[in-house]
C-alpha cells in the first residue's frame, strides 16, 4: 500500500510541473510580443516623423597643390598629415632657368629702350635737316629774284644796244657785249631754279624721312611695353617656383621627391580644409516627399557612435547620383529594370562649439535621421 501511494505522489508532481512550465513560456510569449509591438509602435511612430538613411558621408573642401610651370623639384617642405596655414611654403622648385629667363627679358627691354632713344635722335637729326632745307629754299629764293633783276636790267640794256646798233651808234663789240650779258643772266636764273626745285625735293625726302622715324617711334615704345609685359610675366613664372598653401588645412600623403620633374598643372598632392565639413546623405527618392530645406538633422558618425551631431539640411542635389555617372543609364534602350534611385542631400552642422568636430575627416561613414516636423 505504502508503494501504491508514493508512485501516486510521483505522478501527481509530475503531472504538476508540466503545468509550471507552460506558464512560464506564456509569460516570455506575452513578454516578446509586448516588446515586439512596442518596438514596432516606436518604428512605426518614428518613420512617420523621421527619414533615416546609412548611406551618408562627411566631406570636405580638398585643395588640389598644383605647380604653375614645369621644373625640378629642389625641396619639400611639409610631410604627410602636417598642418598648414595659408602662405606656409610647401615645394620649392629649381629657378635658375626662370631667372636666366628674367635677365633675358630685361635685357630685352633695355635694347628697346635704346632703340627708342635712337628713334627720337633720328628724328630730332630729321627735324634740323627740315629746317636747313627750308633755309636753303628760302636763301635760294632770294637769289631767284636777284637773278630776275638782272635779267631785266641785261634786257633793257640789251633792247637799247639792238637799236643802236642798226645806225651804227654803237659797235658791233658792245652790242655782242649787251648780248652776252642777257643770255648770261638768263642762265643764272634758270640755274637758281633749278636749284630751288632740288631744295624743295631734298626738302620733301627729309620730312619724308621724319614721318618715317617718327613711327619708328610709336613702334619702339610698343616694343618696350611689349618688353615690360615680357618682363614681368618672366618675374611671375620665378615666383610660381615657390608653392605656397592656399588655405589652411592638413597636408595628404607626399608624392613627390627632391630631383623629382614636374609638369605645370600636375598635382602634387592635396591639403584638405578643415575651416568646413559638412555630410552628404544620399536618400532615396520615396523619402523625398516631405523633406524640406532648414529641417533638423541629427548625424551619428560611425567613429563617435555615443555622440549626437546637430545639423540642418541646406540643400538638394539637381540630380540623382546616376545622372552623373560616368554611363548615365538609359532606359529608352534595351529591356527595362525600375530601380530605387537616390538623391544627393547636403548637410551642415549647426553647432560650431562642438569639439567633436576637429575629430572629424573627410570620407567617414554617417547616419542621418532628419526630422520632418
Amino acid at each position: 500500500m505504502e508503494t501504491k501511494v508514493i508512485e501516486t505522489n510521483q505522478t501527481t508532481q509530475k503531472i504538476k510541473e508540466p503545468k509550471k512550465s507552460n506558464k512560464t513560456f506564456l509569460i516570455i510569449l506575452v513578454l516578446l510580443v509586448l516588446v515586439g509591438a512596442w518596438f514596432g509602435i516606436t518604428k512605426y511612430v518614428h518613420g512617420k516623423h523621421h527619414e533615416e538613411t546609412d548611406d551618408a558621408h562627411v566631406e570636405a573642401n580638398i585643395s588640389p597643390v598644383i605647380p604653375r610651370v614645369s621644373g625640378y623639384v629642389k625641396e619639400v617642405r611639409v610631410s604627410d598629415n602636417q598642418h598648414v596655414k595659408k602662405g606656409d611654403t610647401l615645394v620649392i622648385l629649381d629657378d635658375r632657368d626662370l631667372k636666366i629667363k628674367v635677365d633675358q627679358a630685361e635685357a630685352a627691354l633695355q635694347t628697346a629702350q635704346s632703340n627708342l632713344g635712337a628713334a627720337r635722335a633720328s628724328t630730332n637729326a630729321a627735324s634740323a635737316n627740315i629746317a636747313t632745307s627750308r633755309a636753303s629754299v628760302s636763301t635760294i629764293d632770294a637769289q631767284i629774284e636777284t637773278a630776275r633783276v638782272n635779267v631785266w636790267r641785261a634786257s633793257q640794256d640789251f633792247d637799247r644796244y639792238a637799236n643802236l646798233v642798226k645806225d651804227h651808234s654803237v659797235t658791233q663789240q658792245q652790242y655782242e657785249q649787251a648780248l652776252a650779258a642777257k643770255q648770261t643772266a638768263e642762265r643764272q636764273l634758270q640755274v637758281l631754279q633749278q636749284q630751288k626745285n632740288q631744295a624743295a625735293q631734298q626738302t620733301n625726302a627729309v620730312a619724308t624721312q621724319s614721318n618715317a622715324t617718327s613711327s619708328q617711334i610709336g613702334v619702339a615704345s610698343s616694343i618696350i611695353k611689349q618688353r615690360q609685359v615680357d618682363v614681368e610675366d618672366a618675374k611671375l613664372n620665378l615666383s610660381y617656383a615657390v608653392i605656397t598653401a592656399a588655405a589652411d588645412g592638413l597636408v595628404s600623403k607626399i608624392n613627390i621627391q627632391p630631383g623629382q620633374f614636374v609638369q605645370a598643372g600636375q598635382s602634387l598632392f592635396s591639403i584638405v580644409l578643415n575651416n568646413d565639413l559638412w555630410v552628404v546623405a544620399n536618400f532615396k527618392e520615396t523619402q523625398f516627399d516631405k523633406m524640406k530645406i532648414g529641417q533638423k538633422v541629427t548625424v551619428h558618425i560611425d567613429a563617435f557612435p555615443d555622440h549626437d551631431f546637430e545639423a540642418k539640411l541646406t540643400s538638394f542635389s539637381p540630380a540623382t547620383g546616376s545622372s552623373f555617372a560616368l554611363l548615365p543609364p538609359d532606359n529608352a534602350s534595351g529591356n527595362f529594370v525600375k530601380v530605387v534611385q537616390r538623391l544627393p542631400v547636403k548637410i551642415e552642422f549647426t553647432n560650431p562649439n562642438d569639439a567633436d568636430l576637429k575629430q572629424l575627416r573627410a570620407g567617414m561613414n554617417a547616419v542621418v535621421d532628419v526630422h520632418l516636423d
